[in-house]
């Protein structure tokens, strides 16, 4: 090899691993990584991130408020040139954003709303779930008498599925085949409580409950367990996260719907929306969204949810989301949905 050439080559290893070097540092602050769900956006978002060439650095608070606007500070000391922040608490988080805008640092909400005017907020389609949730369940009962089991009292996000399900249902109401019967909030989201709420809706109501509409796979199997504790059979129940044992429980019939919000897509959009933001550009399918409670304009970017049920199974199965044998397990004979034979 000539000198000219090693010369020649020396100067594009040296241009290409500038070329690595040109992506932001992304500061990511996790409110409570222990639940599971968050390791599959995690994979997504750092995926993503090193394939534009940026770097990630992230804390976990642990699931304290107080910790994360400590955590914010470091990301912030460690150079990061956006934040991703998925808020415990969305007004104890304040304080953590006064520190980002001084430094003009932008701040992604990921997957829970932050009410503030500078915030790019990515989440799914809140709305669209709930309701996809209570379509599903009206295709199964049509008329009847219906519970509401709602989500936690402190999450934005418990509002925005009730209100869709609300769309879903208003004319069945107006029309008066459907008859609200029942309607609670499940504090913490915890399947417990949803299970606790759902045996005194029964004792209630004397057992006359034809459909519960749930707000996600937790509560969903919370309210399960309540029907299945009085030998109540055949009651539509819908639910979200497509979350393992009720994509089984789908297949075997206890559960109609569970609405999935691939996380591993919300990961590479907020490695997308980081990048763009740190490089002082607007982000692809940000649209103006005025949604929250103060009704405060932010850009905000929403992707679109998927209705599971036992026709599409073979959906979740073939993304590799979830192995059929977890699916299927259990399930036997001529009831088996298609995905399971």
């Amino acid at each position: 090899m000539g000198m000219h050439r090693m010369w020649a080559a020396g100067v594009l290893l040296v241009a290409s691993l500038k070329a690595l070097a040109v992506g932001p540092v992304v500061g990511v602050s996790w409110s409570n990584f222990q639940e599971e769900r968050w390791k599959t956006d995690e994979a997504a978002m750092k995926a993503e991130l090193g394939r534009q060439g940026a770097s990630y650095v992230s804390a976990d608070a642990g699931g304290s408020p107080e910790k994360q606007i400590a955590d914010v500070e470091s990301l912030l000391a460690k150079g990061a040139k956006v934040l991703v922040i998925l808020a415990m608490d969305k007004d104890a988080i304040q304080p953590a954003l006064n520190k980002a805008k001084a430094r003009k640092v932008p701040v992604v909400a990921y997957d829970r709303l932050i009410e503030a005017p500078e915030v790019f907020y990515l989440s799914f389609d809140n709305r669209e779930v709930g309701r996809l949730q209570a379509r599903a369940v009206l295709a199964v009962k049509p008329q009847g008498r219906f519970v509401m089991i709602k989500g936690s009292p402190s999450d934005p996000n418990a509002d925005f599925l009730r209100a869709g399900q609300q769309d879903a249902l208003a004319d069945a109401v107006k029309k008066g085949d459907v008859k609200i019967v029942a309607e609670e909030y499940t504090d913490g989201w915890k399947p417990e409580a949803a299970q606790k709420n759902m045996e005194q809706i029964l004792t209630r109501l004397k057992g006359g409950v034809d459909a519960v509409v749930a707000s996600n796979d937790g509560t969903a199997g919370g309210a399960i367990a309540a029907l299945a504790g009085r030998g109540i059979k055949g009651v539509p129940v819908s639910g979200q996260d497509a979350d393992h044992a009720a994509l089984n429980r789908i297949a075997l019939g206890t559960q109609t719907v569970s609405v999935w919000k691939d996380s591993r897509a919300l990961g590479k959009a907020a490695a997308d929306a980081a990048v763009q933001l740190a490089n002082g550009q607007k982000v692809d399918g940000a649209v103006p969204w005025a949604g929250g409670e103060r009704k405060l304009t932010l850009q905000a970017r929403f992707l679109a949810p998927v209705a599971i049920t036992q026709a599409n199974l073979d959906q979740v199965i073939g993304a590799g989301w979830v192995p059929k044998a977890v699916v299927c397990k259990g399930v036997a004979g001529s009831k088996a949905p298609a995905a399971c034979k």
